[in-house]
């Protein structure tokens, strides 16, 4: 849908044009459940976006609408509510709690969403709703925050609202996203470096199809299983205060004492952490070889040591060796369905897209959107009028 388009839309609804936000969707090439453990991730922000089409009202309400789904929704924003509705409207009323405890005077205000990050594919669809409706409400409300801390709020308004004990990655790099790089974040500090994609490469992003949902089950257990690994090491080592400050040697001196499973998490995550960080060294030194083989190791990690993989996944990992231009690929995402990424040589990128479907429809037989990707900026008002 075109900006124009939305703008039209809004008007029929509410008889007014509207000013237009937009926050992108994004790819993690690698460091895999290393945000919510303190650790480093190496994302890129993608050409979909979730759309924000705002309007004034003279009183005190946020009245919501979707174009996507069904539902008209209002709030008294000096009663928001404290729970999830288990609607689509959780991630902005999410977003508005966080603002208002924040101590943002927020400006009553007509929303008409929109969403183009393909939904339960591990491209941080919520993230993008939440980053553009948090850019609008403040706009409107004249108010600027730093993006660190519009991150930080829309994580929390995830969190604690939604549900989904998520990291900050997603966010962040829907706040900071930059053309023709990807970005090494640091999620304690929040400190980050730009890592430049290669003008020679492309990210092929496979969507299996299968949906998965963060908001419950296995991707919070995964946290519990971590935190435990962060109680067991601080015991033995007070400036423990995640798994990003175990190291390889504590890990390996303490292996025996572990549980099965709580030892293979803390495995992944602080591995994971060195393979990131690795990543984006290669990235600088235009080694794409070696970025490719360690996308690879990330994701045996991720489905033997973490537990989070499928056997879609899995297939669509294995269908992409051995075809031209194959520089290295991945799940990305929570797990248990989604996508994978792969680097891909430009020249190669429509022919392998093309040859990955064929391979993955063949054996699986669920038909993959395949999308070819490259890193955009981060978000942003659109330029209007519309």
């Amino acid at each position: 849908m075109k900006a124009a388009h939305l703008a039209d839309r809004f008007a029929d609804l509410f008889a007014f044009r509207p000013r237009i936000f937009r926050a992108p969707g994004r790819v993690n090439l690698i460091g895999e459940h290393t945000d919510y453990n303190d650790g480093y991730v190496l994302p890129a922000t993608i050409g979909f976006s979730a759309y924000v089409a705002l309007g004034p009202r003279s009183d005190r309400k946020l009245v919501l609408h979707s174009a996507e789904f069904s539902g008209h929704f209002e709030f008294d924003l000096d009663h928001l509510p404290s729970r999830r509705l288990n609607e689509w409207c959780d991630y902005v009323v999410g977003v508005a709690l966080a603002l208002a405890q924040q101590g943002v005077n927020l400006s009553g205000a007509n929303l008409l969403l929109h969403g183009e990050v393909p939904i339960g594919a591990g491209l941080s669809s919520s993230a993008s709703v939440e980053v553009a409706s948090a850019l609008a409400l403040l706009n409107w409300s004249g108010m600027e925050l730093p993006i660190p801390e519009i991150a930080r709020l829309c994580q929390q308004a995830e969190n604690n609202f939604v549900g989904a004990r998520v990291g900050i990655m997603d966010q962040f790099v829907s706040c900071a996203g930059k053309r023709g790089n990807a970005i090494l974040l640091d999620c304690r500090s929040l400190s980050y470096e730009l890592a430049p994609v290669p003008p020679d490469v492309q990210l092929v992003v496979c969507n299996t199809m299968v949906k998965h949902d963060l908001a419950t089950g296995t991707y919070n257990i995964r946290r519990a299983e971590c935190e435990e690994g962060v109680r067991y090491f601080a015991q033995r080592n007070p400036s423990v205060r995640a798994l990003r400050d175990v190291s390889l040697e504590l890990l390996e001196q303490h292996a025996s004492d572990l549980p099965p499973a709580i030892l293979k998490r803390c495995s992944h995550v602080i591995h994971e952490n060195q393979r990131t960080l690795d990543a984006a060294n290669a990235f600088r030194r235009g080694d794409i070889k070696r970025m490719g083989a360690l996308m690879c190791e990330s994701h045996r990690s991720l489905r033997d040591l973490y537990e989070v993989s499928c056997r879609e996944l899995d297939v669509m990992v294995e269908s992409a060796h051995g075809l031209p231009g194959f520089i290295g690929g991945r799940m990305t995402g929570g797990g248990f369905g989604g996508c994978t990424v792969n680097l891909v040589r430009k020249e190669h990128a429509r022919d392998f897209s093309d040859q990955i479907a064929g391979r993955f429809r063949e054996k699986t037989g669920i038909d993959p959107q395949v999308y070819i990707c490259c890193a955009e900026d981060g978000a942003q008002e659109l330029p209007g009028p519309f």
